[in-house]
């Protein structure tokens, strides 16, 4: 399920736009999704001949044009949901140290993981084309849903929700999608929350970055997560 997601986000990310400009208005959290839209876009059009002979090189390309506007910090505590209740808790300075280590190498990992598998389903893209629902006002809000709706012919459409929040410093960046009533981060964390449990958070940051490390390639349902 994790995977869909992600080919929508690719999809909404990548098309419907026109000629890409360098700047991108993170004050305002719908015209960052737009303009992350047009700037990727232009880029993988941009350097196809690159990717044709590497497609390792798509990792450059959503590092470059796509990790910046993406919430990963938030996102991957998020995912370990309340693991990060009980690190905060620990009293002794030593394991809480060591705690708050283990963290920061599964936020470190959980970002190369996420370029990663990007990567891959940047290999799938087609010409679908995306609509962006309207503006709407978000002064006073520190998390607000961009709404888009992904069409292809002889396709249902579908709809995505970007859930983008506002940081301390006044910028906005996405955190989450929610599909057709799905999270994307609520799907993973039920994925890992198991192992989690059984076998910490060093077992889980090992898994993410094993797979991080695989060839870029599609893996699809069914095949790696």
């Amino acid at each position: 399920m994790f995977k869909k997601f992600l080919i929508a986000l690719s999809v909404v990310l990548t098309v419907g736009v026109h000629a890409a400009e360098p700047e991108v208005d993170l004050k305002d959290p719908y015209k960052m999704v737009r303009k992350v839209s047009d700037n990727t876009f232009a880029r993988i059009t941009k350097d196809q001949p690159l990717i044709a002979k590497d497609k390792e090189y798509l990792r450059v390309i959503v590092e470059e044009e796509l990790m910046p506007y993406i919430d990963y910090k938030y996102a991957a505590l998020r995912v370990l949901g309340n693991h990060v209740s009980k690190v905060r808790a620990i009293e002794d300075k030593e394991e809480k140290a060591k705690a708050i280590k283990d963290l920061q190498h599964f936020i470190d990992v959980f970002q190369k993981y996420l370029i990663a598998t990007y990567a891959g389903v940047f290999t799938q893209y087609t010409n679908q084309s995306v609509e962006f629902g309207p503006a709407q006002p978000f002064k006073g809000q520190d998390v607000v849903l961009v709404k888009t709706k992904i069409v292809e012919p002889g396709k249902p459409d579908i709809k995505i929700d970007f859930k983008v929040r506002e940081d301390r410093d006044g910028d906005w960046r996405a955190y989450d999608m929610i599909a057709e009533g799905i999270s994307l981060l609520d799907a993973k964390q039920s994925e890992l929350q198991g192992i989690l449990r059984q076998q910490g958070i060093e077992h889980v940051s090992d898994l993410l970055e094993q797979k991080s490390q695989l060839p870029v390639q599609f893996r699809g349902e069914g095949g790696d997560e």
